[in-house]
């Protein structure tokens, strides 16, 4: 017990044994007053005072009360000294009791003995942290060292957090001017000596307020770690209109004592303004689908490869094999999985999903049991460009994927796609609803039976991804702008890539488990979609800059291939929810398996001869719906 304590914990160990003897004391006289100097047992009780003080001695070293650190002492701490104070009595009085039969003892001693061992134990912790956290000046700037004044939004726990590690950083960069709560209960009441001077919906009020009082706050900070997307954009909008920053606290998590002396504020992310509400996940079901299989990921180095490779990786996979055609991509996510879990087996093989002797060889040699293909090109205006790649990659690539899976008996093949497969407009859109009606037909083929499933994962833009409009904003404003927006109307799915793949993981753990879902389509609720021009003013405010004086958004005009508005399902599909909220169900229609596969025999045979008119062909009798850009914006106009 004694090698558990720091060289700080002895001190702390040396006064309270000294305040114990004192308390002790100190009671006696309180109990006695003047007669304390002739107290006829006086050796008795001087005997009684060494048996308190050693009582004290063992129980406190015993209650741990030594492993905290002054300067956090708190509630607990409090606590502590109670059950350390209460049992030091009771031990004594049960000494005194098999010694004296307390005849000795004044009878109201221990009463007052536990009062006084408390103050002299708890006072002292209670004065330095009082002095450490510098209560009485924590309003004052040093000399020399300007704060900036923040306004909190929120009158809880991460406001008292923050306000109390200010006041404890002499170098803290922030002063808290204000508080405003999310509602009025809390108004007029203080946190720490701040005042909660009115709620979010009367902010302009509360800074106009501090302004006449030369405390005008230049900071927004968001003390609450689940607030409402749509709170965190209008907060934004009213902080920007009122010359504010916004930024955030960590999670409560986040807060670590004693790592730091000041709270890091972060900066709001676009996670924060365009993220969904945390969906109820059955993980049991995630981990049930993984755990001791063989999981081989295409496109293993991409975004959604890459996330699914290291949320797979945490349900203890019996190897997880990597097939990405780019040789940096693959060794990135091999090398990042090697570092974060060096025990698990993995296999990384540098192919393409187009090299079917290649394919097939790999899935013969590794024997996946479950195949997540995220595989594919997904830049519109390129695909659009490069029809014959965009063929060969996404539908050529689905189809020798898919065959490999059932010629190696994998369990289930879970194919990615996109919400660009809905009424497209685009080549990219058109080859993966292509691939998506093979699989479809696979699912469905009467001699399935116990073979492989093959499940379809539809889903909108991810947040970040390679060519989405986000990394190309970010990299516009590095550079001082402008951002360019293809059209005012323009309007994309967003969500992040850790809660599209937890959702593809769940819909694939739906899949597995009930067999009525065959040849259907699992559509994840995507929110409402977002305007991508008020996605650049939102990116232009979040770098504290006004759009419009500071950063310019130019609208450029629709590029090949794009629609206005995406869709996630097709208008006379009927969608039928799931037992896992965010997931539902489609049924788009599809081709017998075996017509299907002598189509796509045509288009292979077309994409090879490079005959581009054979090709758009083929892929219209596929996909009827597919309008080729150029018909859907005349169209559209003449709409």
């Amino acid at each position: 017990m004694l090698a558990r304590i720091s060289p700080r914990g002895y001190v702390a160990y040396v006064h309270d044994i000294i305040m114990a003897a004192v308390s002790f004391a100190i009671s006696l006289y309180l109990r006695l007053g003047e007669d304390f100097f002739f107290y006829s047992t006086a050796e008795t009780l001087t005997r009684a005072g060494m048996i308190f003080t050693a009582i004290a001695a063992l129980v406190f070293l015993s209650m741990g009360l030594y492993r905290g650190v002054w300067r956090y002492a708190s509630l607990n701490d409090l606590l502590a000294i109670a059950r350390s104070a209460t049992l030091v009595v009771m031990t004594f009085l049960l000494v005194m009791f098999l010694w004296t039969r307390l005849d000795t003892l004044p009878r109201s001693l221990p009463v007052i003995n536990w009062f006084v061992l408390m103050a002299l134990l708890g006072g002292p912790r209670f004065c330095y942290r009082l002095y450490k956290d510098r209560r009485f000046d924590i309003r004052l700037e040093k000399e020399g060292h300007p704060c900036i004044p923040v306004l909190l939004v929120g009158a809880g726990d991460g406001a008292e957090l923050f306000i109390r590690s200010i006041a404890r950083s002499p170098e803290a960069n922030y002063r808290v001017a204000g508080i405003v709560a999310e509602n009025s209960s809390r108004v007029g009441r203080h946190i720490h000596g701040v005042t909660v001077m009115g709620t979010t919906d009367g902010m302009a009020a509360v800074v106009e307020k501090l302004a006449k009082l030369n405390d005008q706050p230049q900071r927004l900070i968001l003390t609450k770690d689940d607030m409402d997307k749509p709170k965190v954009r209008q907060l934004l909008e009213e902080a920007s209109r009122l010359g504010m920053t916004l930024a955030r606290l960590p999670k409560l998590t986040d807060f670590r004592s004693g790592m730091s002396e000041e709270v890091e504020i972060k900066p709001i992310a676009l996670e924060d303004l365009l993220g969904r509400p945390q969906m109820a996940l059955d993980r049991d079901a995630m981990r049930a689908l993984i755990e001791h299989r063989r999981i081989l990921v295409t496109g293993a180095g991409g975004c959604i490869g890459s996330e699914l490779s290291r949320q797979v990786s945490t349900y203890d996979p019996a190897e997880l094999i990597f097939i990405d055609h780019s040789e940096y991509n693959l060794y990135t996510i091999d090398m990042e999985m090697a570092e974060r879990h060096p025990r698990l087996e993995r296999r990384a093989f540098l192919a393409d999903v187009r090299e079917r002797d290649r394919i097939m060889r790999i899935f013969a040699e590794v024997r996946p049991e479950l195949v997540f293909h995220a595989a594919a090109l997904k830049h519109v205006p390129l695909v659009e460009d490069n029809i014959f790649e965009g063929v060969a990659t996404n539908i050529v690539g689905t189809i020798n994927v898919a065959d490999a899976s059932i010629a190696s008996e994998a369990l289930a093949m879970v194919l990615i796609s996109t919400d660009k497969a809905v009424n497209p407009t685009s080549v990219m859109g058109a080859t993966k609803r292509v691939a998506e009606q093979y699989c479809q037909a696979l699912d469905i083929r009467p001699e399935n039976g116990d073979g492989t499933r093959f499940l379809t994962v539809r889903f909108g833009n991810v947040l970040g991804s390679t060519g989405s409009v986000v990394p190309r904003f970010q990299k516009q404003l590095a550079n001082g702008g402008p951002l360019t927006v293809t059209d005012p109307r323009m309007k994309r799915y967003f969500m992040t890539e850790r809660e599209a793949v937890e959702l593809v993981l769940q819909a694939s753990a739906l899949g597995r488990k009930d067999l009525e879902q065959h040849g259907k389509i699992f559509v994840l609720d995507m929110g409402e979609p977002v305007l991508i021009l008020d996605l650049a003013k939102q990116m232009i405010r979040l770098a504290g800059l006004k759009p419009g004086e500071d950063i310019e958004v130019v609208i450029t005009g629709p590029r090949p291939g794009e629609k206005l508005a995406e869709e996630i399902f097709y208008g006379g599909e009927h969608l039928v929810p799931t037992e896992c909220p965010g997931i539902f169900l489609a049924a788009p229609h599809t081709a017998d398996a075996v017509q299907l596969a002598g189509v796509m025999d045509e288009l292979t045979a077309a994409c090879n001869a490079a005959d581009s008119g054979r090709v758009v062909a083929t892929i219209h009798r596929l996909v009827p719906e597919y309008k080729e850009w150029e018909a859907a914006v005349s169209l559209a106009a003449s709409g």
